[in-house]
């Protein structure tokens, strides 16, 4: 037994044992976590203008067209949607309300469409084709933070 895990140790250091990562470089497989997680403060001052090229830029481009919706009290709100995206930015299906503070009752509701008409309402994000390649299909969740009238 002990000779097998000699030798695989051996072969991993032979020149070029390495596993090539997905574009052709030396070393292991890149890879993301299974579910990209992201917390945006909205609303947002101004909409991103350039397409997403890397994860921290993708949740603000998610998040751009969120408002507060009408009716609801200035306290702070936060709501957790998660959905999928394809690799030109649109949606895989429907996104789904996992979670929501600050409010309750008929209140969630409104802010759960509400939500979700936003992030309908952004897709497809503008987005790089790297990035469209390594987030498609992958679970996000995204949590937009509202934290009152300042």
């Amino acid at each position: 037994m002990r000779g097998v895990a000699l030798a695989g140790a051996l072969l991993l250091a032979l020149p070029g044992a390495a596993a090539a990562s997905y574009y052709g470089a030396p070393g292991p497989p890149l890879s993301l976590p299974q579910t990209l997680r992201g917390t945006v403060a909205v609303p947002l001052a101004e909409a991103p203008v350039a397409p997403a090229d890397t994860l921290p830029q993708l949740y603000p481009v998610l998040a751009a067209c969120w408002q507060r919706p009408a009716g609801l009290d200035s306290g702070e709100i936060q709501v957790t949607a998660r959905f999928a995206l394809r690799r030109d930015g649109s949606l895989i299906a429907a996104p789904r309300i996992v979670f929501a503070s600050g409010v309750t009752g008929a209140a969630r509701a409104r802010l759960a469409r509400a939500t979700v008409r936003a992030l309908k309402a952004c897709t497809p994000a503008r987005i790089t084709a790297d990035l469209g390649r390594a987030i498609a299909g992958r679970p996000i969740g995204l949590r937009l933070v509202y934290r009152g009238t300042r």
